[in-house]
């Protein structure tokens, strides 16, 4: 656990089929926290239970989740990219990226209570050690939905992500992107959102 986390918080790893007991609560949780800017979708139940038993279908996978007490605070997901589907490894295909050497990072979500005390720095370091125990990687990457600056929903207390990814050592890839398809809030059908791919060497 990040030093900077509080007592009270507890952050554990679980791999493959050993998160499956969470999903219903990880399914709320990320409904909540995509409604909100950047992501702005309305999620339904089925759906996150659905995206999140991929997760635990894969052995190499890893969710590592966030308590206060019993209750589940923040959750972050990754698996090999080459357990994703078509739509997020074909940017790489294109490039000749080796898609056995890269592990993807799914979301990280945090009830905005918990925000600022160390979360999100755990979450991408028990992923990246997951990934080096696996020992095939030589690379970790995600991505993140490109908005524009001044989107109406845009609240002005917000603050993008990219400085607190940079400093975890991921570059942003120019022209490494892919689309993924959602309705906002605002959006009477879904739509395609371009993904911005960040990477990082992990040697």
């Amino acid at each position: 656990m990040d030093a900077s986390v509080s007592d009270k918080v507890r952050v554990e790893s679980f791999t493959g089929s050993a998160a499956r007991r969470f999903i219903p609560d990880l399914a709320r949780l990320r409904a909540k926290v995509f409604y909100d800017f950047p992501y702005l979708y309305e999620a339904t139940p089925d759906y996150e239970e659905k995206y999140l038993r991929t997760y635990t279908a894969s052995p190499d996978s890893v969710i590592v989740i966030a308590f206060d007490g019993e209750a589940i605070v923040g959750a972050a997901t990754a698996l090999p990219l080459a357990h994703e589907p078509d739509y997020a490894t074909s940017p790489f295909k294109a490039r000749g990226y080796d898609l056995g050497a890269m592990f993807y990072c799914g979301e990280s979500v945090l009830d905005r209570a918990y925000r600022g005390r160390g979360l999100g720095v755990a979450f991408f370091d028990h992923r990246e050690a997951w990934a080096r125990k696996l020992g095939r990687f030589t690379h970790s990457c995600f991505c993140g939905v490109v908005r524009p600056a001044d989107h109406p929903r845009r609240s002005k207390d917000y603050v993008p992500l990219d400085a607190f990814w940079r400093k975890r050592g991921y570059r942003k890839m120019d022209g490494l992107t892919t689309e993924f398809t959602w309705r906002d809030l605002d959006e009477s059908k879904p739509t395609p959102k371009t993904m911005q791919f960040w990477m990082k060497d992990l040697s």
